[in-house]
């Protein structure tokens, strides 16, 4: 056990970085050449003012009309993003790893507000997984891939916080907590969890589209 989770903290976390970013670059070159191609019509009429609007209607929360009509949904998705992306980058032992593994460091959140952030991002992905479950439509549109993404996105935030909680075996805890982390991170390249970076393109183009003909994309 140890060699493995000493594996993954070393060359694991390396090689899980590597993938995501040079898989989400390859992917985002790809449909930008596909673009390009087929939508020629489409970059004469680029401005950047519609693609802004576009983006933050959609960062803020109820900041749309589809947003607002369901709020509950709406507050969830925002509170599951936010605590998603700011609880491991800000987590102090996260910035110890970083630190040991790239040489950077960034400004850390206390442990225990961490730990409520943890907490609310495993009570708002219940919320989205009861969505999925009760919603006909959206249960309609779900495929068993999209309950694995959700369970995997949350599988690192579980074993994070058993493990520092210290509930049940702690090495083989903090081991999972580092294998579901590297695993998601070599998925989101090659599924819709690419759309941390493939949703600011796909609202950049439905601004420029929308924008020009008069209509709002919020």
């Amino acid at each position: 056990m140890n060699e493995f989770y000493e594996f993954l903290t070393g060359p694991g976390i390396w090689a899980a970085f590597i993938i995501f970013i040079v898989g989400l670059s390859v992917r985002v070159t790809y449909l930008y050449g596909i673009s390009k191609e087929r939508d020629r019509v489409f970059y004469n009429h680029v401005n950047m003012k519609w693609a802004i609007r576009s983006i933050i209607h959609w960062l803020i929360p109820l900041g749309s009309v589809s947003l607002r009509a369901q709020p509950v949904f709406a507050i969830a998705f925002f509170l599951f993003h936010v605590c998603l992306l700011g609880v491991p980058i800000f987590l102090l032992a996260h910035n110890t790893l970083w630190q040991a593994a790239f040489g950077v460091s960034l400004p850390s959140l206390p442990d225990s507000i961490a730990d409520v952030l943890t907490v609310v991002f495993l009570l708002s992905a219940l919320v989205l997984l009861a969505r999925r479950i009760v919603r006909a439509e959206v249960r309609f549109l779900s495929t068993a891939w999209d309950y694995a993404l959700l369970i995997l996105t949350s599988a690192p935030f579980v074993t994070g916080f058993l493990a520092y909680h210290q509930i049940g075996p702690y090495k083989l805890t903090l081991t999972l907590h580092v294998l579901f982390a590297e695993i998601l991170l070599i998925i989101i390249p090659f599924s819709k969890l690419g759309h941390i970076v493939l949703f600011f393109f796909s609202r950049t183009s439905l601004g420029f589209e929308m924008g020009r003909r008069g209509a709002r994309t919020w």
